[in-house]
């Protein structure tokens, strides 16, 4: 990973720490994944994808120079078991690049990625000392979160349907507690996406229940998008990380899902588009409610999110 490679007198600079040796245990949040029966090979997948958003985010590769962003990236990647994440994030605490200088923590990430083989992370040990014992709140395992859907019976809406959409449907309801996402919300985008059509394409070649475009189908690593299962996976995984950047707002999250984040941040709000206001409509009326569980180290919030949770109140009562 050249970008991080740090001559020894900066190495001394930087990071002047005494920190007492220990034991490495494995991510936590890897371990949760695998509960969940997510492969081995898609968590490694996935977290090279959040590893390369990181690198370009902190240089200002293709997108903004970011490097809080670019922090948040290599954090979920760290919790995914990610090496080379690890070595990252902790030279990120060590210089205080994107969040607050901690140099127990890079003490700590550095022990992670030595145990899992990073060279780098390991030559890097001589000035840290080894585990220190504090680990960054980001590597932590999720929070339950309560969905609080009790009162929802989901059959009074799917009975109707055809033996088809029933199964899709059922198959949104089982996997979208697993994502932290209310089934009743995840049930409204894909009525609302593609009225649970695995084989509906739009003119914009958003495909499957969930309506994936191709970069999004990429950035949440769903090869098949016709595959109903893996389309949903893809689906709730991007509705979890715009809940977190929009901090539970549910009409900014649909709003997102539909017209994309850039266009909620554009806007500071639910974006002017008829099609959009009326789908954010759409989904506020199923759900019944405005407020959703989030789970805050999944996304930094978006920049935007005071005038933006104003200016989607005021479109939703339009």
């Amino acid at each position: 990973m050249k970008r991080y490679k740090l001559r020894h007198d900066r190495c001394r600079a930087a990071l002047l720490f005494v920190l007492a040796a220990g034991t490495v245990a494995p991510s936590a949040y890897a371990g949760e994944r695998k509960e969940q029966g997510v492969p081995d090979a898609k968590l490694a997948a996935h977290a090279r994808y959040l590893v390369q958003q990181g690198v370009a985010h902190e240089h200002g590769e293709g997108v903004p120079r970011n490097p809080a962003r670019a922090v948040a990236h290599y954090c979920e990647a760290a919790r995914l078991g990610d090496a080379e994440a690890m070595y990252a994030l902790g030279w990120m605490y060590a210089n205080g690049r994107g969040t607050r200088r901690n140099d127990a923590y890079a003490g700590t990430l550095f022990a992670m990625a030595a145990a899992r083989g990073d060279v780098q992370a390991r030559r890097m040990l001589r000035f840290t000392g080894g585990h220190s014992g504090q680990v960054p709140p980001c590597l932590n395992a999720a929070p339950a979160v309560a969905l609080d859907d009790h009162e929802w019976n989901p059959e009074t809406h799917i009975r109707s349907l055809s033996a088809e959409r029933q199964r899709i449907a059922r198959m949104i309801i089982e996997l979208a507690p697993t994502y932290q996402i209310s089934p009743r919300f995840a049930l409204a985008i894909a009525v609302a996406e593609s009225r649970l059509d695995a084989g509906a394409v739009s003119p914009k070649n958003a495909m499957g229940v969930m309506q994936l475009i191709p970069d999004t189908a990429a950035r949440f690593n769903v090869r098949d998008p016709f595959d109903p299962r893996e389309n949903i996976k893809g689906g709730l995984a991007y509705l979890r990380w715009l809940l977190a950047y929009f901090r539970g707002d549910i009409a900014l999250a649909a709003a997102g899902y539909n017209a994309g984040e850039g266009a909620v941040d554009r806007y500071r709000g639910v974006p002017p588009y008829p099609e959009t206001r009326a789908y954010v409509s759409r989904i506020l009326n199923f759900v019944a409610r405005r407020d959703h569980p989030f789970d805050s180290r999944i996304a930094r919030p978006s920049a935007k999110m005071p005038a933006a949770q104003a200016a989607s109140e005021g479109a939703s009562d339009t």
